[in-house]
């Protein structure tokens, strides 16, 4: 498998389409790399860029574009709402898959030498890139922005990483390497900076200082070093500020959450709806600024669905509708999963279309034509899924009919155990298909040589494992759907027990298909590692469920 990591590089400049163009023209044009996403801000006179890539293409797009930001923007000429020092003015380098922070870190050094070296800019490293403690936070590294750097730079406790030269035209550039992280700006229903900030210092890492007396003229109070005390915010994991966003006309509390797995994005606004009504604000919406991962946007959902004591067993793409109109999304640019959620982005550009999201009539029209996949398995996993969508709609009716609210929850909780293996069986639509193709490819390497005879003969029979391997996950996976068909045929709403029967029904067919392939692709193998028995197992512990199912559904009926 590749290494695939995520750069957001931002720059300074978010008015001048030209300028912006020119610099994400330098990252798409990189072999290699998708450039996902391009957010220029007007107000704050920024422009956020978002691409992906293995590493060394990754970081050869970073430097072209820091090289065609350093020819077209001049510092000395910039303003913005933003805090900045640079015209490449931060470079973050993320894990994406395959690759640990460990191993990242020497790309972000290589970049910085690339950069300092052939464009003349110095370079800080910082967060899990840095090498001194003081400059794992980029707000210190970026302390004092543009107008104090060329005075900065001269002290020797802040000497750059990288170059030694102040950059009168280019400023400086922080390149780190960390968590992925989120941009997010809650909208207000105010036009104060003053008040936008309060609420942003309520809930931020970093909090307040802390005054005698009166909490904003008071007399600051130092610690024991020296150094001013502060009075924490309520969430870990967030920075924060307030600012006017006069392209909206409202104010904004502009965040980036550094940890979303501690800190999810729904925390984050609940948490800021609260101290926003406690100061006589009021939040309207909010704002995502570049992509998020598709579970922090899944978690926001199943959050808000059980806040309004709803069934969580519903499709992906309810879900994320749920999270849109809970947090308000779409209030001042609309939120569109293709373009903000990065798992879509990249199936989107890819272009490749899975059997799963065929419609029902052009999935029958592939299984039809005069190749050999999709075949037998994928037509197994897909029965098995419609199964479990059956088992889910049960369960989903048992949530949502009057009288039986106090069992939301254990409904709730079936249907979302449901949907999970729905969804894996929907995968396995896909998986088969693709399996079958690994034979073939196989079959198809040179066979000339002794060498390449025993190569091609090797892979043919990995490759023949898998293929017996993926049938092999549809019977287990469809078989785990029993002991939920079951228990709502006894305890879900009893004007659904027959839509529990046919569920029942789909699965033993799914796993029955899928027994059929497993045997067919383990026939020609010398050791099949037990996969046969296994299979035999599972269809021989399928039929009692069955039989056993139907018969108190038939009795009921």
């Amino acid at each position: 498998m590749n290494q695939i990591i995520e750069c957001v590089p931002n720059f300074s400049e978010g008015r001048d389409k030209s300028v912006i163009n020119k610099i994400s023209e330098a990252i798409s044009s990189t072999e290699g790399v998708y450039l996902l996403n391009v957010d220029p801000g007007k107000a704050t006179n920024r422009t956020v860029m978002t691409f992906v890539g293995e590493p060394e293409d990754v970081i050869h797009a970073a430097f072209n574009a820091a090289k065609v930001a350093s020819e077209l923007i001049d510092m000395s000429k910039h303003s913005g709402e933003h805090p900045r020092f640079g015209a490449m003015d931060v470079c973050p380098l993320i894990p994406v898959s395959n690759i640990t922070f460990d191993e990242l870190i020497p790309y972000a050094h290589k970049l910085a030498e690339m950069i300092s070296e052939k464009l003349g800019i110095p370079i800080y490293l910082y967060e899990k890139a840095a090498q001194k403690n003081e400059r794992q936070n980029l707000a210190n590294v970026r302390s004092g922005e543009y107008e104090g750097l060329e005075e900065k730079i001269k002290k020797k406790n802040w000497k750059p990483d990288y170059g030694l030269k102040f950059n009168k035209k280019s400023g400086a550039s922080a390149i780190g390497v960390r968590d992925f992280l989120i941009a997010y700006n809650i909208n207000l229903n105010t036009k104060s900076t003053r008040l936008a900030n309060a609420i942003a210092f309520d809930v931020r890492e970093k909090g307040r200082i802390k005054r005698k007396g009166h909490p904003v003229i008071g007399e600051i109070v130092y610690d024991k070093s020296g150094k001013p005390e502060t009075i924490p915010g309520s969430l870990k994991y967030v920075k924060a500020i307030g600012w006017y966003i006069e392209e909206f006309g409202i104010a904004q509390i502009s965040m980036n959450l550094t940890n979303i797995n501690k800190t999810p994005i729904h925390k984050v606004f609940d948490e800021v709806c609260e101290k926003a009504q406690n100061r006589g604000a009021m939040v309207t919406g909010s704002e995502l600024v570049g992509l998020i991962p598709l579970n922090s946007i899944l978690d926001a959902g199943i959050y808000f669905l059980k806040k309004q004591n709803r069934s969580v067993g519903i499709p992906e793409s309810d879900i994320i509708d749920i999270a849109v109109e809970s947090l308000g999304l779409n209030q001042v640019k609309k939120f569109s999963p293709k373009k903000n959620i990065i798992e879509y982005y990249l199936e989107d550009i890819e272009k490749k279309q899975k059997l799963s999201e065929l419609s029902l009539n052009n999935f029958s029209d592939e299984v039809l034509r005069e190749s050999p996949a999709p075949g037998g398995g994928s037509v197994s996993s897909c029965v098995g899924a419609l199964g479990l969508s059956l088992a889910g709609m049960v369960a989903n009716l048992s949530c949502n009919t009057r009288g039986w609210e106090k069992d939301v929850t254990k409904f709730s909780e079936i249907a979302d155990d449901v949907n999970k293996i729905r969804e894996d069986l929907l995968k396995l639509i896909d998986e088969d298909a693709n399996a079958f193709s690994s034979i073939m490819s196989a079959y198809k390497l040179p066979s000339s040589s002794d060498k390449e005879k025993k190569y091609r003969s090797e892979e043919i029979n990995r490759a023949t494992i898998y293929a017996a391997e993926v049938p092999l996950n549809i019977m287990k996976k469809s078989f785990e759907g029993y002991k939920f068909i079951s228990l709502l045929s006894k305890e879900g709403n009893q004007n659904s027990i027959s839509d529990a029967g046919v569920a029942c029904l789909c699965v033993h067919t799914a796993i029955h298909g899928a027994y059929l392939n497993v045997i067919i692709n383990i026939k020609d193998l010398d050791d099949d590692r037990g996969i046969g028995l296994e299979a035999e197992n599972i269809l021989s512990q399928s039929k009692k469920e069955k039989e056993n199912i139907i018969k108190f559904i038939q009795g009921k009926i």
